[in-house]
């Protein structure tokens, strides 16, 4: 008899123990997942307080271009005006699609593609389109992680319990996964 008491107090003490652990995995994921969605946004911050310089620095050589100056200038204020994920995510597409009109301009104007200032601009924004990169693989394993282990038996049974569900997936707009067009 006293086995049997014995048994229910560590099959009950487990199941507190599971449910700790359970409540507390998941609180970690979900901050994971937040953290990992901020540093996406540290780093289009990053890109779009370079732009400001990189316009500076183009204004100069190319003043017929003022087109694509206000493309850039209003896809930045897109981006930092954004609410949402998808809205800043929208919003980084363009911008990046801006700025690759502004080294577009560049090939033009040999003195600008030799210009300290603006390979320096070009050498950053480049690190950080590394950096947002990585950030968005770091995001989509995160998800991936929280995800499984609400899928999971018995992370799927503690899920319903703490009433988790599944998260979506960061997805690329179709034109982004679109392979570019090289022409010689």
């Amino acid at each position: 008899m006293i086995w049997a008491i014995w048994l229910i107090i560590i099959l009950i003490a487990l199941l507190v123990v599971m449910f700790i652990f359970y409540y507390n995995r998941f609180v970690v994921l979900d901050n994971r997942i937040d953290n990992s969605l901020a540093q996406i946004d540290v780093q289009l911050k990053r890109r779009a307080d370079l732009v400001p310089n990189l316009i500076n620095t183009v204004k100069g050589y190319a003043k017929h271009e003022k087109g694509i100056m206000t493309e850039v200038t209003n896809a930045r204020k897109a981006l930092l005006g954004a609410k949402d994920l998808k809205g800043r995510m929208k919003a980084g597409s363009q911008l990046q699609e801006a700025l690759k009109s502004i080294f577009a301009i560049a090939e033009n104007y040999p003195q600008l593609k030799a210009n300290e200032n603006f390979l320096h601009l070009q050498q950053e924004l480049a690190a950080i389109e590394d950096k947002i990169a990585y950030s968005r693989q770091f995001y989509t394993d995160s998800i991936l992680v929280y995800n499984n282990s609400v899928e999971v038996f018995p992370g799927a049974f503690f899920a319903k319990i703490f009433g988790k569900k599944e998260k979506p997936q960061f997805n690329i707009p179709t034109e982004e996964k679109a392979v570019p067009k090289v022409e010689f």
